[in-house]
């Protein structure tokens, strides 16, 4: 049996990892040492690369919600026979809370199934697979508990019912009766660690991860528009942090495919720093300057002292620079989309996009860092300011990271000039005069460079590349970091032809001949669209986009627009951002703030 699609799983998380189950109650996915370690459920790549299924025994309706205000999952099923409902939940440390949860994760998935009325039949299916299912476990009887092991792995499954074993699974057919629970807990720990898996009781499980992820986001009182989408949006962001270090993973996922049976099959599990300052500006809104210091204190560590060519435009969750690719040639992949790869060798890339979003990052919280600057972090700054000034010449793979050729990218030249602009902005407290002069010229020099080569005639638009003539949709960026005012003539037909040749329905392509609608290029056209004036339009294309989110408020990384179908890895980090930053503006925009036209260049400091 092949996992169900990608938009029908409910993402759980617990600070170090994620895990994906279905509408019928099969976990399909979980790396439990962290986001980017092997599987030991991968069913979602290939069907015999493991899950854990509870479920009814017969055909059954089923609806499912997050409990309110956090990642714990709650599926109903209501048979022929009566009505059960299952709780999912990955623990959180007992006792901590606010910003504490997720620091020290017990590595433990807790599943409760609750009889609500009537007798439903109901059927267990534990079959762990390690190493993205190269490994079959030996199982045996422990202390209570039924012990999976082999390789690097152990896992210790608890639960209040007698199970079957197998060859390397385990299976229970028993019946719930309306006001009866049975509980099931699943611990992980390495393999030679002298210490088993943790325990805890199943019900302390579910009840401390509601407290606890309702105290953190009792912290983050977000109160603009479309509250609840954003409330949701930055729990998501918040369960794909990887808490030890802070940084925040791109997906939960590899290898989803972008198309069903196409090869652009990724793995995401990772930290890009292009991705930064769209995640600062999502945490300003939706989170705190706590949340803010962590990203920014990953950056500085992760980054270190950039030398070498390329700048590093990616990390492990815990700084790592080498993420060296290969291909699990084993699995079948989603929906039979091969290659399955682990790593991304997207890290080897050119991408002079980078400083534009560490500057521009940087800026965005310059209130919270130090002044004076401190050493590493002014060193960090000004070496990325120094490198932009004579690597914004090169061509690069450009933000949708092209593995063919490099090119000039528009994109990638809007950023160097965000780069030397805020460079420029911090003044004195970075550079003295002769620093900030030469940032300036350059500065001003990528600028005509856009202004000119950037622009094509026949097209009506900025095009993709200098002296190109295709369109590409992250031009949208250029009134986004204040390059250009989405009112300016040549910008404002920009918008209008990249949104009628790139758009359907809505949802916006990065590209002529893209499979899919981006998710996050669409929320970027609802924000050049306010920035533009066109503010009841904005409203109406966020409101569509937004009710595309699969039934839990989730979001992959693209959306077909013909059928509705998600593709791509998820949940995707990025799609979640877009609709954080989108709802801001839209909220700037009903409060009146002033300056709502221009980027979010001064956001007002929020403490916790």
């Amino acid at each position: 049996m092949r996992a169900a699609l990608i938009s029908d799983h409910a993402f759980l998380a617990d600070g170090h990892s994620a895990v994906l189950v279905d509408r019928t109650g099969s976990v399909n996915w979980w790396c439990p040492q962290r986001f980017d370690a092997p599987s030991v459920f991968g069913r979602l790549l290939d069907p015999d690369a493991g899950h854990w299924s509870i479920g009814p025994a017969q055909d059954a309706r089923r609806e499912w919600s997050y409990l309110t205000d956090t990642l714990v999952l709650r599926t109903v099923h209501t048979t022929a026979q009566g009505a059960v409902a299952v709780v999912d939940a990955l623990a959180l440390e007992l006792g901590a809370r606010g910003h504490d949860i997720g620091l020290r994760s017990p590595r433990l998935l807790t599943r409760i199934v609750y009889g609500l009325s009537g007798a439903v039949p109901m059927r267990l299916h534990y079959r762990p697979r390690f190493e993205y299912g190269r490994v079959v476990a030996n199982l045996r009887e422990e202390e209570g508990a039924l012990i999976a092991g082999a390789g690097t792995v152990r896992l210790a499954l608890r639960a209040s019912i007698p199970l079957s074993c197998g060859e390397g699974e385990a299976y229970a057919d028993f019946t719930i009766r309306g006001g009866r629970a049975e509980h099931f807990t699943l611990g992980y720990a390495p393999a030679y660690d002298t210490d088993p898996p943790i325990v805890y009781a199943a019900q302390d499980v579910v009840d401390n991860a509601v407290a606890g992820w309702r105290s953190w986001l009792d912290l983050h009182d977000y109160q603009g528009l479309y509250r609840e989408q954003v409330r949701r949006s930055a729990l998501v962001v918040q369960g794909m942090t990887y808490r030890p270090s802070g940084a925040v993973v791109a997906a939960a996922t590899t290898s989803v495919p972008e198309q069903l049976g196409g090869d652009r099959n990724y793995d995401y599990r990772f930290v890009w720093a292009r991705d930064f300052s769209f995640t600062l500006e999502a945490l300003w809104r939706a989170a705190c300057s706590d949340e803010v210091n962590r990203q920014f204190a990953w950056l500085g560590r992760a980054m270190g002292h950039v030398d070498g060519d390329p700048v590093p435009i990616m990390y492990g969750v815990a700084g790592e620079r080498d993420l060296t690719e290969h291909r699990l040639d084993h699995l079948a992949g989603y929906a039979d989309s091969q290659p399955v790869m682990v790593g991304n060798d997207a890290w080897r890339q050119r991408q002079t996009d980078v400083p534009g979003e560490a500057l521009g990052a940087a800026w965005l919280m310059r209130a919270h860092l130090d002044d004076p600057l401190s050493p590493e972090i002014q060193q960090l700054l000004r070496t990325m300011a120094d490198r932009t000034v004579t690597d914004w010449r090169h061509p690069d793979a450009g933000m949708w990271e092209a593995r063919d050729m490099q090119r000039h990218h528009l994109s990638s030249k809007v950023q160097c000039w965000t780069a030397l602009d805020r460079a420029v902005r911090f003044g004195a407290r970075l550079a003295g005069p002769a620093d900030l002069a030469r940032w300036a010229a350059a500065r001003d020099e990528v600028r005509d460079t856009v202004l000119v080569r950037g622009w094509n005639d026949a097209l009506g638009a900025y095009a993709g590349t200098l002296d190109g003539a295709d369109l590409d949709a992250s031009v949208l960026l250029m009134p986004l970091v204040g390059f250009l005012p989405a009112r300016a003539p040549r910008m404002r037909s920009t918008i209008d032809v990249i949104e009628r040749r790139l758009s359907h329905d809505g949802l916006l392509r990065r590209w002529e001949g893209d499979p899919a609608g981006f998710v996050i290029c669409s929320f970027w056209l609802v924000c050049c669209l306010i920035l533009a004036g066109e503010h009841d339009r904005a409203r109406r294309l966020f409101e569509g986009l937004a009710g595309r989110a699969n039934d839990l408020g989730l979001f992959a990384e693209q959306i077909d627009p013909v059928t509705g179908e998600q593709v791509g890895n998820f949940p995707q980090a990025f799609s979640h951002i877009g609709l954080i930053n989108a709802a801001g503006r839209l909220s700037d925009l009903a409060a009146g703030i002033p300056g709502v036209g221009a980027p979010p260049h001064d956001p007002l400091p929020r403490k916790c």
